[in-house]
């Protein structure tokens, strides 16, 4: 198996407090909070945004991207290409889909770390339950991606990998249908318990280590009683389980394994053992140990920074809103027409990666990219240049409170790029009323909206959750 040499996980922005739902359905107030999807992302927009903190670490040039969803966004279509297209990878570059359950991830980390060439596995999920219901309370949004294999020292080698499969009904969802529906609890508990011993002591022999060595362990899965059961029966020791940070952002699915490892990372010692179980359909353990090159390659922006910037008023009514359980009355404008496939073909640079073009004569920067130079005149002297990734900072801006969204107001910015460069675009994930003149912004890769089945991505700017972003200018 090849060595783990970059890794990062995105959680969104908004989250929804529990008690917001007791407070508007009656019922038993839950504690803490969700992490929330915007109404502009989705699993493939989050793939985005997980992968491109993962590649800030990695110096290789990806050949292979895996993406597990049990959510995608279209079916009969590699989502995957939607990632690969963003991510600005090569045109040799296989990426394909592994979705439609919460195992999916497993088999992606895998993948990913079997590969002969460098490889990423991308894991996000977006969790769905009925109004008032234990999966619409208990869930969460979020995504993980990791990259294996390449010229890079791996900040963690694979020991280990094990698993144990049996059919039994747990979860399931029928494509027709928008949510999950689950057997009963002790039920899952019984099934998973020896699934989850044979696996673990399978990975442990195969790793030649006890119990007592593994330094943290992070469990993860559909069944959070039968989760919480093997982490006091696997023989780890109690201050070496990983908290699964559902109080804060939720059960985030096929994501989940990936967050909580992508955080006990961000703070692991050299050295160090980590065990990744996950119980969907079956048991599966991973078995890696950090290395000296962790201290230096952690990810840049951090799972608990994530979780610490989050915002947690997000009312109620506007989270059913975006998750198509309330019909909110749309603006009084024309309905957004479906993208085209042939311009959006012709235009995959710029629609996906965000790459425009600068003058190789007077070094004047274009967005969209352009033959001829708006400065000085000079035709076909032009170089690509991917902005995606380049902090920028508000020029001017307007708020909108009459142009199409499904989440109004629109907030429309123009801004300008460090190092030249400047574009009108909309800001996601910032409070209308304090928006400011001079704030630091970075991209984002979003969807501006679905029309005629089609999925409309561009890029957006929001505040900098980048403390070197942040701070430059």
């Amino acid at each position: 198996m090849g060595g783990l040499t970059a890794y990062g996980a995105y959680i969104p922005y908004h989250r929804l407090k529990r008690s917001e739902i007791a407070g508007a359905l009656g019922g038993r107030a839950g504690k803490g909070t969700r992490a929330v999807a915007s109404y502009d992302e989705d699993t493939t927009s989050m793939a985005v945004e997980a992968a491109r903190i993962a590649l800030r670490g990695a110096t290789a040039s990806l050949e292979r991207l895996y993406f597990a969803t049990a959510l995608p966004a279209y079916a009969d279509k590699t989502n995957a290409t939607a990632v690969h297209a963003a991510l600005d990878l090569g045109e040799s570059a296989l990426a394909v889909d592994m979705s439609g359950a919460v195992r999916s991830g497993v088999g992606a980390l895998l993948a990913a770390s079997e590969s002969p060439v460098a490889a990423m596995a991308v894991l996000s999920d977006i969790r769905i339950g009925l109004p008032g219901g234990g999966d619409e309370s208990a869930g969460g949004d979020a995504a993980a991606a990791f990259v294996f294999g390449g010229d890079a020292e791996p900040v963690a080698d694979v020991l280990g990998f094990a698993a144990a499969t049996q059919e039994f009904l747990d979860r399931w969802r029928v494509p027709t249908e928008r949510v999950s529906r689950s057997w009963e609890e002790r039920f899952g508990e019984h099934a998973y318990g020896p699934l989850a011993d044979a696996a673990f002591a399978d990975a442990c022999k195969q790793a030649g280590l006890t119990p007592e060595q593994i330094d943290h362990l992070v469990v993860a899965g559909v069944h959070p009683r039968a989760a919480r059961a093997f982490a006091k029966s696997s023989g780890v020791r109690p201050d070496a389980v990983v908290a699964d940070r559902s109080d804060v952002i939720g059960n985030t699915g096929t994501a989940h394994a990936g967050v909580l490892l992508a955080d006990v990372l961000d703070r692991a010692e050299p050295g160090r053992v980590i065990a990744v179980a996950v119980l969907a359909d079956g048991a599966s353990v991973l078995l890696l140990r950090t290395t000296d090159a962790l201290a230096a390659r952690r990810a840049a922006v951090p799972v608990q920074d994530q979780i610490d910037a989050g915002n947690d008023g997000l009312p109620y009514a506007t989270f059913l809103s975006w998750r198509g359980f309330l019909d909110r009355e749309p603006p009084r404008r024309p309905d957004p027409d479906a993208p085209a496939a042939p311009p959006s073909f012709r235009m995959e640079d710029w629609k996906f990666a965000f790459v425009g073009s600068r003058c190789d004569a007077c070094g004047a920067k274009h967005m969209p990219p352009n033959r001829v130079c708006v400065k000085c005149g000079e035709i076909d002297r032009m170089t690509r240049e991917r902005l995606a990734d380049v902090p920028a900072t508000i020029a001017t801006y307007t708020i909108d409170r009459l142009a199409y969204t499904p989440s109004p107001p629109l907030v429309m910015a123009v801004v300008d790029f460090d190092g030249g460069g400047r574009f009108r675009c909309q800001l996601t994930d910032v409070d209308p009323d304090s928006v400011a003149i001079g704030d630091r912004l970075e991209m984002t890769f979003r969807k501006f909206v679905t029309a005629g089945g089609i999925h409309n991505y561009f890029w957006k700017a929001r505040p900098a959750r980048d403390a070197a972003a942040a701070s430059s200018g």
